[in-house]
């Protein structure tokens, strides 16, 4: 299972959500059933540069096959003291292709589930930017995230990011997976992009996945929300 932590935290809480970042991995790596993580900040995603982050809004990814044990460990406990508010989102990974951080991490222990359920879905979409081609891959972003936040279907998107630069993505969740198709083979922007990344070849390692919403718990204003 995957799941996918949000903490609003207050201003003052900044440096306590620094420490997390450079520190939580020392205690997930301790803690039993976890195979994957990723300490997440988090922003707009409407350009992906520094100027999007939102230093009040962080995230934790975990695939792990025991959600209790992680519910109540040290780590989401520490967040949960100083969030003013949390959202916690159930997986069941669909489909993956590619990479992250060298791994697929979502098919570690199981193949791949390429049925389509009824019901929410969430996509993620993760890249690592070879420096020689941010500023081109900046200039190649507003497009596709306008089309992406007026797209029929969405109910909410976030950038997420390991770094402030470079290491880049988008959690989206959907109305359903014909929303999420619609955008990610019809829609003109996006095609457009995909033609642009075989052209400069601007990703060192790129992800998708694709996954069924099991449960949403909470709720955190995240920037762009779907009407």
């Amino acid at each position: 299972m995957t799941v996918i932590y949000l903490w609003r935290i207050p201003r003052h809480s900044i440096f306590q959500a620094l420490f997390h970042m450079a520190f939580d991995r020392f205690f997930l790596l301790r803690l039993g059933g976890v195979t994957f993580f990723k300490s997440l900040g988090t922003g707009t995603g409407e350009r992906f540069t520094p100027s999007d982050a939102d230093p009040t809004l962080w995230g934790l990814l975990v695939v792990t096959d025991n959600i209790q044990a992680l519910d109540s460990s040290r780590v989401i406990r520490s967040w949960k003291k100083i969030a003013l508010s949390e959202s916690r989102t159930l997986l069941e990974p669909l489909s993956s292709h590619g990479l992250w951080a060298g791994k697929n991490p979502f098919f570690i222990n199981q193949p791949a589930n390429e049925k389509t359920p009824s019901g929410n879905i969430a996509a993620i979409t993760r890249a690592r930017i070879k420096w020689s081609k941010n500023f081109l891959f900046w200039r190649a972003v507003p497009p596709v995230t306008d089309s992406l936040h007026s797209q029929p279907g969405l109910i909410s998107a976030i950038g997420i990011g390991e770094a402030p630069v470079g290491l880049q993505g988008t959690f989206s969740i959907w109305k359903d997976s014909a929303a999420l198709r619609n955008f990610a083979y019809k829609g003109e922007a996006h095609a457009a992009v995909i033609e642009a990344t075989k052209k400069h070849a601007w990703y060192a390692e790129e992800l998708f996945a694709r996954f069924h919403v099991v449960e949403m718990r909470g709720s955190i204003e995240s920037g762009h929300t779907a009407e």
